[in-house]
């Protein structure tokens, strides 16, 4: 029977060094890095995930945490004050073909950027909200500044997200004792209050995570020329979405090698993959939409209109 070698979590702490489980069921599968990670499935050590070399040895040796049981992930509390939210809401919006930033449209009423900033104003973990916009739009959040609880900040934006995000964490010193920073796109006004906090304690535990959902349509890649090259397994892929959250030594250290080597990431997680550190993916809601063309917005309303319906 094969057996494996089970070392602490690193990030737990938990000590669980030179424990043996068998093996009884197993999945193997291989990243693009060429690294081997095993899933496994027994009574003792359920959804672990283990990386491995490649090898012919009969005993397997772990080199990566594994995957957080229910119980483990239990004894995972974000603190109160202790997360800085940088909610970028600075940018220009012209597929909306508006007059104004998408974020400031008004929705119901009310305008884009305000619906998450109310949400994660209601957090008890939240320390600070740091919000990124040009600074003609300061007066949009300074004026419902009195309901928010959390310290709140500006930082201009920059040419890219990247930049946004990079001035967020710089010209504003996130607090030094903050566990976490949560980025936040402005234009997804609709994440939930329950998915938030999903996310952060998955952040917690892991480092790095990310709200996402599982692709519903075929995708398929394609040439130059719009010829179909292959059929991507759909079960493999992930529509990303936001709030992105990460350890702030990590994104500080991400951001060092991505300023260092000029490189160019679309979102923020990204710039923690570049040190080959794992990130989590949350499952997240598909009603956590990017409000970006005028159906979006159509969309969003219904969206607030079914759920005011169903909560009264």
């Amino acid at each position: 029977m094969e057996v494996i070698n089970k070392f602490q979590y690193p990030l737990l702490g938990i000590p669980t060094i030179n424990k043996q489980y068998p093996i009884t069921a197993a999945a193997a599968t291989t990243t693009t890095t060429g690294h081997k990670f095993l899933y496994l499935n027994n009574n003792k050590n359920n959804n672990a995930l283990l990386s491995f070399a490649k090898s012919n040895s009969r005993r397997l040796t772990l080199c990566s945490a594994a995957l957080p049981t229910t119980q483990e992930s239990d004894i995972v509390v974000v603190k109160d004050r202790s997360v800085s939210v940088v909610l970028l809401a600075g940018g220009k919006g012209k597929r909306m073909g508006a007059n104004m930033p998408k974020q400031y449209l008004p929705l119901l009423g009310q305008p884009i950027a305000l619906y998450s900033f109310y949400t994660f104003s209601r957090m008890l973990e939240v320390k600070e909200i740091i919000v990124v916009c040009d600074p003609s739009y300061k007066d949009i959040f300074e004026d419902v500044k009195g309901n928010c609880q959390p310290q709140l900040k500006f930082a201009l934006p920059g040419k890219e997200r990247q930049d946004s995000v990079y001035n967020g964490l710089q010209e504003c010193a996130v607090d030094s004792n903050s566990e976490l920073v949560c980025v936040h796109d402005s234009a997804r006004p609709l994440v939930l209050h329950e998915d938030v906090k999903k996310v952060l304690k998955d952040g917690l535990l892991n480092g790095a995570a990310v709200l996402g959902v599982p692709v519903k349509a075929t995708i398929k890649e394609a040439n130059i020329e719009s010829f179909v090259v292959r059929t991507l397994d759909r079960k493999t892929l992930w529509e990303m979405q936001t709030p992105q959250i990460i350890k702030p030594e990590l994104l500080r250290k991400g951001f060092e090698l991505v300023n260092r080597e000029g490189l160019e990431v679309t979102d923020d997680v990204s710039i923690v993959e570049h040190l080959k550190h794992p990130v989590y993916i949350t499952e997240g809601s598909y009603t956590n939409i990017k409000v970006t063309t005028p159906d979006d917005l159509l969309l969003a309303e219904r969206i607030l209109n079914i759920n005011s319906e169903e909560s009264s």
